[in-house]
């Protein structure tokens, strides 16, 4: 019988490999986050929900709540009528988060802790991020500095850690991460800070102190998502984007640095000049 003789991927194939598909999705889904991202209005709003209610599912995924008609039901609703009234209805989405959690607390069952952190992790994700983009004076500057600040981060930290390797981070929840890795992220955020400044959207050292912080609160929000996944013995939130896994897996640490820098801007700008007050200094 004739056989297979295909000797099986070694590492650094899977690796190349991996980086590829990485490389890849970020080639298609970066410019388009930025076209939607630049345009603003309802084309951000929608795809803010959309990305919402995809960690909510993938969170019930993991938690093992995904077969709770009532949980999925009630927390995608409870996201959707927030998601459509952040634009004027701040109050409102509020609100309807507030009951979406209120209802998926009571049909939650064993998972009722699990499912209310998964709606509002999903709910503060979609309010942060269209509370930094609808300021009308600095929102679209400010949600660039916070994307570039990640991404720079993940690429940071992908290249240094594979390059240079060494300690780990946190080997009991992430076994990849090293503190080389995270050096470089928290590097290559300095870099972005120095590019703004340098292009007189900001000043120079409280862009570069926010930058490290935005990038290690990143970090910690990738650390927090892998917690859960060990908790739960999951790899994958989904396998919905090539070369990273799913929604959760990719937007984990924009979600922690978006929600940061709602708190830093609101707290200097206001509640509608959240974008002004993180990066007018």
């Amino acid at each position: 019988m004739p056989q297979d003789n295909a000797a099986p991927a070694t590492a650094t194939e899977q690796g190349a490999r991996n980086l590829l598909m990485r490389v890849a999705a970020a080639v298609v889904l970066a410019p388009l986050t930025i076209a939607a991202a630049y345009l603003g209005g309802w084309l951000w709003a929608a795809l803010v929900l959309i990305a919402a209610a995809g960690l909510y599912v993938e969170w019930l995924m993991i938690v093992g709540a995904a077969g709770n008609v009532a949980v999925l039901i009630a927390g995608l609703a409870a996201l959707i009528v927030a998601g459509l009234c952040t634009m004027g209805w701040l109050m409102i989405a509020v609100v309807a988060l507030l009951v979406g959690v209120a209802v998926v607390a009571i049909f939650g069952g064993a998972q009722r802790l699990w499912v209310c952190g998964g709606l509002a992790y999903a709910g503060l994700a979609l309010l942060a991020s269209d509370l930094v983009r609808f300021d009308a004076s600095a929102g679209f500057l400010a949600l660039m500095f916070v994307l570039l600040i990640v991404w720079v981060t993940d690429i940071g930290g992908y290249f240094a850690g594979r390059g240079i390797g060494g300690p780990k981070l946190w080997p009991r929840v992430s076994p990849k991460k090293t503190w080389a890795g995270a050096i470089g992220g928290l590097a290559g955020s300095l870099l972005i800070a120095l590019a703004f400044a340098a292009l007189g959207f900001g000043r120079t050292w409280p862009l570069l102190g926010l930058a490290a912080v935005l990038s290690v609160v990143s970090q910690l929000g990738d650390l927090f998502e892998s917690a859960v996944k060990r908790t739960f013995g999951v790899k994958d939130s989904s396998h919905i984007i090539p070369g990273h896994g799913g929604l959760l897996d990719r937007l984990d640490g924009f979600v922690a640095a978006i929600v940061f820098a709602v708190l830093v801007g609101a707290l200097r700008g206001g509640i509608d000049g959240v974008g002004r007050g993180l990066m007018v200094w």
